[in-house]
């Protein structure tokens, strides 16, 4: 069985703020999180490509990715993820091969078949792929990245030839299907949609076939958490996610709400298990509630990597959270 002190963590980053944070802030606050998170023992810091929601800043995921890359050290970076039905694979190609040209050896390539958008966004972004083609798309990105071949008319310059790690990313059974039949890395959002995930991780370890860059069944699991010196203080600063969470639930999309002492009174009670059916995995508490919740979702799930997402009104909670998290898992922390 998997244990949690042998299990990697990692971040996932959706750039979020505060209401009436200007957005540059935002964008410190992610690269200050991700310098912690290297000294922390946090394995990848990876950003979710979104656009046109109020809250989230994670729209130009590649050229974030360079700005946290550039101010970290060990630290993967990656897109968890880019969605593929805004870009041309080619375009993707280029953009993150001169990623990994700058930071060799650091960036990871999550690929996600939803627009992360509404339909009339994603018309804005000016594709007209809406997800149906992913497979086909995601095995011309592949040849993009492989070696060029002799005569080969259209190169990724930089990209062809790079050693570039691609996952897919899933929030149902249809990703792992395609993860497993081409031998990828899997990450499944259980952050926000948790319904689909064990069945969705036996299909991907049942029909893995081994690829060149991967021989066994590698999976990642999203978990909503919060951390804090107290399960009441946990339990409290959690409530902002509960309450975005609900905004999103009602169509409501906003920026991250302060705090409450207490959610009642504020859903109704379809809406309540609605929440609790989205966030169903989500930790919250001291170390001691967090460390056995992590432990009881690696024991569900044999989960080889989670990825952790953690938001507060205030960055500083937000920062505490993850140092608890990480404190609590035992990861291996440098000394500055």
């Amino acid at each position: 069985m998997k244990q949690l002190a042998t299990t990697p963590l990692s971040i996932l980053d959706l750039v979020t703020y505060a209401e009436g944070t200007p957005l540059a802030e935002a964008f410190v606050n992610s690269r200050k999180l991700a310098q912690c998170a290297e000294r922390w023992g946090y394995r990848r810091y990876w950003i979710a490509e979104h656009h046109n929601l109020d809250g989230i800043a994670s729209s130009a995921t590649v050229v974030l990715m360079g700005y946290l890359a550039e101010a970290t050290h060990t630290i993967r970076i990656g897109s968890g993820g880019i969605m593929l039905p805004n870009h041309a694979p080619f375009i993707v190609a280029e953009q993150v091969g001169t990623l990994e040209s700058i930071y060799p050896k650091r960036i990871d390539l999550g690929l996600g078949r939803a627009p992360g958008t509404d339909p009339l966004t994603m018309r804005a972004l000016r594709r007209h792929s809406t997800g149906a083609d992913f497979d086909r798309e995601v095995a011309e990105l592949m040849a993009y990245l492989a070696p060029a071949e002799e005569g080969q008319k259209v190169k990724a310059i930089p990209g062809a030839g790079l050693d570039i790690p691609i996952w897919i990313l899933g929030s149902s059974t249809y990703s792992a299907h395609l993860a497993a039949a081409i031998g990828r890395p899997y990450a499944f959002a259980s952050h926000f949609a948790p319904g689909d995930l064990l069945e969705a991780l036996a299909i991907y370890r049942r029909e893995f076939k081994p690829s060149p860059t991967l021989a066994e069944p590698y999976v990642m699991v999203g978990v909503p958490a919060m951390a804090a010196e107290s399960d009441e203080r946990a339990e409290f600063l959690a409530t902002s996610m509960y309450r975005r969470s609900l905004g999103i639930v009602r169509g409501q999309r906003a920026a991250l709400l302060p705090p409450v002492e207490s959610m009642d009174g504020m859903w109704s009670a379809g809406e309540q298990m609605a929440m609790a059916e989205r966030m169903a995995l989500m930790v919250v508490g001291g170390p001691g509630r967090v460390r056995e919740g992590l432990q009881q979702i690696i024991d569900g799930t044999q989960a080889d990597e989670l990825i952790i997402v953690s938001d507060a009104y205030r960055p500083e909670d937000r920062c505490r959270s993850f140092d608890l998290i990480a404190e609590a898992a035992g990861l291996p922390r440098t000394i500055d």
